[in-house]
């Protein structure tokens, strides 16, 4: 399941692998887990080469449990702390540097690949999995998203949401490693409409279809 941020994939994605018994990935807490390494260690998250030479170095582990999904770097629990802001704005610069997501995709198809899950991300259908047999691509306007994401966060306006989006949106689908897109053969939901449970019933609805 792709999409932009706000789209409600994270959420989706969870009540999608609730109803049907199956484990849950979201990649982008993988991201963020390094972003937060970085900057842990100091490291300029505006020099690729920088970040790129020490990308190595930190061991990430991600949990799969729908209803408890962990995140662990080197042993710490950062399921907190990689939702900060300081980390938000800093993550698309580290997950454009191609020597990150060479390592985090290779995690991600390891977790993938033993079968059972549904995964969350802005390049699984294109990259990590294009031969899933089911494709979600997630959508909403940009009031609606920024709406969603100030609710989960204290301290933000939707206005600043909404301008934090494009500028992420921007970067994410104008990077030239893996851009945000839809895959080919994706079915495309705009969740701007719709509450919570008619888009999973949405997505379950396409998964009777294709899988």
């Amino acid at each position: 399941m792709d999409g932009p941020s706000g789209s409600g994939k994270s959420s989706v994605s969870r009540g999608v692998a609730r109803a049907l018994g199956l484990r849950y990935l979201d990649t982008g807490a993988m991201y963020r887990a390094m972003t937060w390494w970085m900057l842990e260690q100091g490291v300029d998250v505006a020099d690729a080469a920088a970040v790129a030479a020490r990308s190595g170095e930190p061991v990430i582990v991600s949990g799969t449990d729908p209803d408890a999904p962990a995140i662990h770097v080197d042993g710490t629990d950062v399921g907190g702390p990689i939702r900060e802001a300081q980390v938000t704005g800093a993550v698309s610069a580290v997950a454009a540097v191609p020597e990150v997501r060479v390592r985090l995709v290779a995690l991600q198809r390891e977790i993938i690949g033993t079968g059972g899950i549904v995964v969350e991300g802005r390049d699984i259908g294109t990259v990590v999995w294009p031969q899933a047999a089911v494709k979600i691509y997630l959508t909403a306007s940009a009031e609606a998203r920024a709406l969603r994401r100030s609710a989960e966060l204290s301290g933000t306006t939707v206005e600043a949401q909404q301008a934090a989006m494009a500028r992420r949106d921007t970067l994410d689908s104008t990077r030239k490693t893996d851009p945000l897109s839809m895959a080919d053969g994706a079915v495309e939901l705009d969740t701007t409409p719709l509450t919570l449970e008619e888009v999973i019933d949405a997505v379950l609805g396409v998964v009777k279809e294709r899988a």
